[in-house]
């Protein structure tokens, strides 16, 4: 919502609209382009910013947005050259996969779109030299957006933000006291937490991301990416093998889908891990048809944990035999 306020001001300052002074009413249509496999928080934002339901753009089997498909809609769903968003995705919630970015980008900027970044978790890749190439191309974009709780496992409503657009960030969502103390270098420091994003009463949490990143150095950040990553591909590799189970997605960061057979199947084996409660595995609806979901992202999984989860899946397969 953040890295989208800073976007609605700026497309919009461009086309000659003062949001902060008339607001909305009036002002140019802003279409939002995103995959159709984006992330709720995504339409939810757009929703509290008064944008509306974004517009959808198809995908790959993989959830990654197409960019011919992206510079059709483009071409046809925004007025000429008017304000426009495009968000992508680093990291599909269920498949783990990661949008073309350098294509994508290229095609929004011909049309000259904000591109943001949605990272909850995918944007860890880029702290890896082992996944860094799913990165690749979203340093072009103007906004990016990651959650520091869950790779980092700092608490959970650390958000990170980063913005190219500085001014239009302290502009979107700035505000001022005289009887606080601010930047004495103004708008070309670094400013303060409350100039930059739309809470005012909020605890530090720089502290806990500081802490993490700085215990953990650039090494150990990048060796608890990457192995995460390795485990989840242990746990798609060790239950793909197992009888009735099929591996629905290329796992490539930290995700993995599996099916076992109709989705009625799937859905008791996912009960049965969450009753049984040796492994969090939950079921989840993936491109019409129900998966069970795993999602590694805790620095204390370990080899004894994906034993353990192999086990478990193996023993809800023998209970759920038959259906």
């Amino acid at each position: 919502m953040t890295c989208l306020a800073a976007a609605r001001w700026r497309v919009l300052e461009r086309a000659g609209w003062d949001v902060n002074g008339n607001g909305l009413t009036g002002a140019p249509r802003i279409p939002v382009f995103v995959g159709a496999e984006r992330h709720d928080t995504v339409d939810m934002g757009l929703r509290l910013l008064g944008l509306g339901a974004p517009i959808t753009v198809d995908v790959d089997s993989q959830g990654r947005i197409l960019p011919d498909a992206l510079e059709d809609a483009l071409a046809h769903g925004s007025a000429g050259d008017g304000p426009a968003i495009v968000c992508l995705q680093a990291g599909n919630v269920h498949s783990g996969a990661f949008d073309p970015f350098s294509e994508s980008i290229a095609v929004a900027r011909e049309h000259g779109a904000w591109v943001h970044v949605d990272g909850a978790f995918g944007l860890w890749a880029a702290a890896s030299p082992a996944t860094r190439h799913l990165m690749a191309g979203a340093e072009q974009a103007d906004s990016w957006g990651t959650d520091a709780h869950k790779n980092l496992n700092v608490p959970y409503d650390c958000g990170i933000v980063a913005c190219r657009d500085v001014p239009a960030l302290r502009t979107a969502l700035g505000m001022h006291g005289d009887y606080l103390i601010h930047d004495p270098l103004g708008d070309h420091g670094p400013g303060d937490p409350f100039e930059k994003v739309h809470e005012l009463s909020r605890r530090a949490r720089g502290v806990p991301v500081w802490a993490a990143l700085r215990s953990l150095g650039r090494t150990g950040v990048d060796h608890l990416v990457s192995g995460l990553v390795a485990n989840a591909r242990e746990l798609a590799r060790r239950i793909g093998a197992l009888p009735g189970a099929e591996v629905l997605n290329d796992v490539v960061f930290s995700q993995v889908c599996l099916a076992f057979g109709s989705d009625a199947r799937t859905q008791a084996v996912a009960d049965w891990l969450v009753a049984d409660g040796r492994a969090w595995m939950t079921g989840s609806p993936w491109r019409d048809h129900t998966v069970l979901r795993i999602s590694v992202a805790n620095w204390s999984t370990d080899a004894r944990d994906v034993e353990a989860s192999v086990a478990a899946v193996r023993a809800a397969l023998a209970a759920t035999e038959g259906l």
